[in-house]
C-alpha cells in the first residue's frame, strides 16, 4: 500500500497533462475581422481545453457593432476570458473600454491607461439628437457590462458619457479591473486559484505552470484587418479612379485600367466592414467627373474650383459614424494630401492638352498649310515644287511662279497643293 501511494505521489502528477492557455494579440482598431478572430480564438480554447483565453489588448477604439459582437461573445464564452492591457504605454480606449469590463479578469500592465477618449466628431454637431441617442445607448450597454461583471457601474457611465481616463493604478482602486500585472506569465501566476463563473456554473483557474500558445491571425484575416482600416481603404479607392482615368485617357494601355478596377473592388469589399455614406461616394464621383468636364469645357477654371471642392466634402463625409464614441474616421492629413495631389495631377493634365490645343499639327492637311517649298518648274499657273523631300502637284494662286522660287502653301484640295509667292 505504501509503495502505491508513493507511486502516485512522485509518478501521477508527471504523467498529467500539461495546461495550456490560448493567447492572442488585438493591436488596432475594433472591426468585423477583429470579432472574428476573438470569436475563433475562444472557440479553439474551447476546443483544445484550455485553461483560458488571453486577449494582449491595445486599441484606440472601433465600430461599436463590432464591439456588441465581441462583447457578446465574451459573455457567453464556454471559456473564461482575461483581457489584459499591455504591454507598457498600451490603452484601451473606447471599444477597448467595453472589451476589458466585459472580461472574467481584467488586468492591466504597469504604465497603461483606460479610458473612453472618443473623438469629437468633425463633421456633425456634437449635441446633435442621433448623436445623443447613440452615447446614451452605449451607457446602458456598459452599464450591464459592469454589473454582469461587478465592476464599478458609475466609472463605466462616466467613460462614455465624459470621457474619462485613468491609470492601472486608479483602476484597481475604482474597481475597474482585478489586478496589474508586469507581464504575461505574472498575470498567469496571479490568477492561478481563482474563481470564474461561466453562466450557471464556477470554474477554478490553473494556470501557474500553463503552457502559452499564441494563436495568431491568418494571412487572409491580416489582410483584411489592413483593409479594414478607412485610410487604406480611401487611399485605395482613389488609386482605383485615377486608374480608371488613365485607361480613358489613354485607351488600349490595359494595365492601368486593369489596376483601376483591382483596387475599386478591393475597395468597395472592404467599405463593408465600415459605415460608408454614399453621399461621400457621389460626391467624389462628381468631382472626377467635373474634372474631366474641365478638359473638354471653357469654364474658365471654375469646373475644376467645383471639383475641388466637391471632392473635399465628399472625403469628409465618406466615413458615417453611428455615434461620436466610435474610433473610425478618415485623417485629416489623408483627405487634404489626396486633394491636392488630384487637383495637381489634373492640373497639369488640363495643362498638357491646352499646350497639346497650341502645338502646330505635324500631320495631314493641317501640318501642310503654311510650310513652305521651292517650285520645281515655272507653275503657269500649274506645276510641281518640292516639299519635305517629296514632289506634289502644285498651282500658283495668283500670278506666275518662276522655277526654283520658295513658295507657300495655303490650301489643299485633292491631293494638289496651292501656293503663292513667299515675301523672302
Amino acid at each position: 500500500m505504501k509503495r502505491i501511494l508513493l507511486y502516485c505521489i512522485f509518478f501521477i502528477p508527471f504523467a498529467l497533462p500539461a495546461q495550456t492557455v490560448i493567447s492572442i494579440n488585438i493591436n488596432g482598431s475594433i472591426n468585423p475581422v477583429t470579432a472574428d478572430y476573438i470569436h475563433e480564438g475562444i472557440r479553439k480554447a474551447y476546443y483544445d481545453k484550455a485553461e483560458c483565453l488571453v486577449i494582449h489588448l491595445n486599441t484606440p477604439g472601433g465600430l461599436l457593432q463590432s464591439t456588441r459582437i465581441i462583447v457578446s461573445s465574451m459573455l457567453e464564452a464556454p471559456v473564461p476570458v482575461i483581457v489584459y492591457v499591455s504591454p507598457g504605454g498600451a490603452h484601451a480606449g473606447s471599444a477597448g473600454v467595453f472589451l476589458t469590463m466585459a472580461a472574467n479578469i481584467a488586468v492591466m500592465a504597469p504604465g497603461t491607461n483606460i479610458g473612453a477618449a472618443h473623438p469629437v466628431s468633425l463633421y456633425q454637431a456634437t449635441d446633435s439628437i442621433m448623436n445623443e441617442k447613440g452615447t446614451n445607448d452605449a451607457a446602458a450597454f456598459i452599464r450591464t457590462i459592469a454589473e454582469k461583471r461587478n465592476r464599478n457601474m458609475q466609472w463605466a457611465e462616466d467613460a462614455v458619457r465624459q470621457s474619462v481616463s485613468i491609470t492601472e493604478k486608479e483602476a484597481v482602486k475604482n474597481n475597474v479591473i482585478d489586478l496589474i500585472a508586469v507581464n504575461e506569465q505574472d498575470l498567469l501566476n496571479q490568477v492561478d486559484g481563482k474563481q470564474v463563473e461561466l453562466g450557471a456554473s464556477s470554474v477554478t483557474l490553473h494556470t501557474k505552470n500553463a503552457r502559452v500558445t499564441l494563436y495568431e491571425m491568418s494571412f487572409t484575416e491580416k489582410l483584411l484587418n489592413i483593409l479594414s482600416d478607412p485610410n487604406i481603404t480611401y487611399i485605395i479607392l482613389m488609386l482605383g479612379l485615377f486608374g480608371l482615368l488613365f485607361e480613358l485617357y489613354n485607351p488600349g494601355a490595359i494595365l492601368p485600367g486593369i489596376i483601376g478596377v483591382i483596387a475599386i473592388i478591393i475597395a468597395f469589399y472592404s467599405m463593408q466592414t465600415l459605415p460608408i455614406n454614399y453621399a461621400g461616394i457621389a460626391l467624389i464621383i462628381f468631382a472626377l467627373v467635373l474634372f474631366l468636364l474641365e478638359l473638354k469645357i471653357v469654364s474658365h477654371g471654375l469646373l475644376a474650383i467645383g471639383a475641388v471642392i466637391s471632392l473635399l466634402l465628399g472625403s469628409m463625409m465618406l466615413i458615417k459614424s453611428n455615434s461620436s464614441l466610435e474610433f473610425v474616421k478618415i485623417s485629416m492629413g489623408v483627405i487634404i494630401s489626396s486633394t491636392i495631389i488630384t487637383s495637381l495631377f489634373f492640373l497639369y493634365v488640363i495643362g498638357m492638352g491646352l499646350n497639346a490645343q497650341r502645338r502646330k499639327a505635324v500631320t495631314g492637311i493641317e501640318a501642310m498649310i503654311g510650310a513652305t517649298g521651292v517650285s520645281l518648274d515655272t507653275l503657269d499657273p500649274a506645276g510641281t515644287i518640292m516639299l519635305r523631300g517629296e514632289v506634289w502637284n502644285a498651282e500658283a494662286i495668283a500670278g506666275n511662279i518662276s522655277k526654283g522660287e520658295k513658295v507657300l502653301v495655303k490650301d489643299m484640295r485633292n491631293l494638289k497643293l496651292y501656293v503663292e509667292k513667299t515675301a523672302n
